[in-house]
């Protein structure tokens, strides 16, 4: 049975140091949640709080509605998967899956023929049936991290929690293992926590997303959510390969370096944050309602072309992505318009 995750008022400080700071979060049961933020954003730290590997310096964590805080590891029942498979190199595929089980206290041991058929099952759920007398040493990468995916399930976790499964792997095998655990998720239904710095990763795979930032969550929203309604600009600029141009705002116009823009909608007054990303310029239709950009470079991106603009002195370069066959060197002036505005107004 899928269990909710709660988090009130969480925090953990390292002496002086700060790594979470006073958070709330809900977890819904069966829900796989991404945790998402720069190096040192507090996901990691999060992630140990909910497991019992370290003791909050405040707050509390509810599993449902039992007050988890103080049980120990063992009691919480946690699966952890971490970024280096943590596997015994001395055991082979089946003993390491079998190890949880078999180190149970006798009363709650199952029997050795129960050992045997699920650690069965889990091979054939993570793809490597009759794989369980190699050692991890005769395994792939990403073989290895299925093997510790196994063992996390073995022990019937309510809880699994993921640490940079995937980061030390190469990107054709994460791209497979995404799917790949998705899948699994979906069949066995536990509420999961996976932390990621990658962002395709995390929008991907993930029902929803919390974006860490200095210890505290910034927003917690469905992929849409995060890329297309960003709740603060360090949301806007963080996630989706955004821009950030200083503009005035007056009224229905958004002044970037020499240029205005007209939006449909009435903006505050006074200097902001508009946030761009390459898929949010297009080719004007009207070259005299557009912005004419100088482009500086140009490159391939799979399907797509990219070209970097120049809008003015002062300003950081922008990209907009355009159809492969668009006809784009550097040196050419290009009009382009604005489809979405992400506009912060400036604190």
């Amino acid at each position: 049975m899928a269990i909710a995750i709660t988090a009130e008022g969480l925090a953990k400080s390292f002496g002086a140091a700060t790594a979470v700071a006073g958070l709330d979060l809900e977890v819904r049961p069966g829900e796989l949640l991404a945790l998402l933020g720069p190096s040192g954003s507090g996901k990691t730290t999060f992630l140990r709080l909910v497991a019992g590997l370290e003791t909050p310096t405040a707050g509390r964590i509810l599993f449902d509605n039992e007050d988890a805080t103080r049980l120990s590891v063992s009691e919480r029942r946690v699966g952890f998967v971490f970024q280096h498979y943590a596997l015994f190199k001395h055991m082979n595929v089946a003993d390491n899956i079998a190890y949880g089980l078999r180190v149970r206290p006798r009363p709650t041991r199952p029997a050795k023929a129960e050992i045997r058929r699920r650690v069965d099952d889990l091979l054939d759920l993570v793809q490597l049936g009759g794989l369980g007398k190699r050692y991890p040493t005769q395994l792939s990468g990403g073989q290895r991290q299925r093997v510790a995916l196994a063992r996390a399930l073995a022990v019937e976790p309510r809880v699994l929690l993921l640490d940079e499964p995937f980061g030390a792997l190469d990107a054709k095998v994460r791209r497979d293992l995404r799917r790949w655990l998705r899948e699994v998720h979906d069949r066995t239904g536990h509420t999961t926590l996976f932390v990621t710095h990658d962002q395709e990763e995390a929008l991907e795979l993930a029902d929803r997303v919390a974006v860490f930032n200095g210890g505290r969550i910034e927003q917690v929203g469905t992929a849409d959510d995060i890329l297309d309604r960003p709740a603060t600009p360090f949301v806007a600029g963080f996630v989706g390969e955004a821009v950030r141009l200083p503009v005035d705002v007056a009224g229905s116009w958004i002044r970037i370096g020499p240029h205005a823009v007209r939006t449909q909608s009435e903006n505050v007054a006074g200097p902001a944050e508009l946030f761009v990303r390459p898929r949010d310029f297009v080719v004007a239709d009207d070259p005299a309602s557009g912005i004419p950009a100088r482009v500086v470079a140009v490159r391939r991106t799979g399907p797509a072309r990219r070209a970097e603009l120049f809008l003015g002195e002062g300003l950081p370069p922008v990209e907009i992505e355009l159809a492969a066959d668009h006809p784009v060197r550097k040196g050419d002036v290009l009009t382009v318009t604005l489809r979405t505005i992400r506009l912060f107004t400036s604190r």
